[in-house]
């Protein structure tokens, strides 16, 4: 475990992420972003659809970034700091090498520059990838053994979908949705079977 190294490139993933925010202040002030603040109770129900169509679009690119990330010319550079702890810990979650994080930055700045998005879309939008990722980071227990076994579970990632792509780097690339794992043949097909319900069954009951 490498807690220290996590922290150093955490600290350096937040300025970036921080940088990434300014720009993009700035960016809307000159009137280049598509962000906003108006509400319109006619169609209060764009907030709730922007909302979930801006996490396909980032499970997507973050499940081809990160995947591209693995290619052993681009791993040292991109991602080989997340993956010093062979066991996360929530400082695992945002211990991203600068290049990384400055590729998922850039997904934040696109996506409002192209995206009508209100402002706080994009505050829930950055909320749900950071407790995401802090979940996802904490280890096997946080979730019941049944989890995977439960329709959510069957397309939502939990901590113990990723921390097995932390043991084999070859298998769950996603960041929300198990959905391109299962498109691209990078779910570990042991994955739900390793948690099985009847683990939680008591004797006799």
């Amino acid at each position: 475990m490498s807690v220290p190294r996590d922290i150093h490139l955490s600290v350096l993933s937040t300025g970036i992420f921080a940088l990434a925010t300014a720009l993009i202040m700035t960016l809307y002030d000159q009137g280049m972003t598509r962000l906003h603040g108006r509400m319109d109770a006619a169609n209060w129900w764009v907030l709730p659809l922007s909302y979930l169509a801006v996490l396909v679009l980032q499970d997507a690119y973050f499940y081809a970034t990160h995947r591209l990330f693995h290619h052993p010319k681009l791993f040292r550079w991109f991602h080989q700091g997340h993956h010093r702890s062979r066991q996360p810990t929530p400082w695992t979650s945002f211990a991203f090498d600068p290049l990384e994080a400055g590729v998922q930055a850039l997904f934040l700045i696109g996506v409002v520059m192209l995206i009508p998005l209100h402002f706080a879309t994009l505050l829930a939008v950055l909320t749900t990838m950071t407790v995401w990722a802090v979940v996802n980071h904490l280890g096997l227990e946080v979730l019941p053994l049944r989890f995977p076994h439960h329709w959510l579970g069957r397309w939502v990632i939990g901590p113990a979908h990723h921390s097995i792509h932390h043991r084999r780097h070859g298998k769950h690339f996603g960041l929300y949705f198990t959905f391109w794992d299962w498109v691209f043949g990078s779910e570990d097909p042991a994955y739900a079977d390793a948690l099985q319900p009847s683990a939680l069954v008591r004797p006799g009951a």
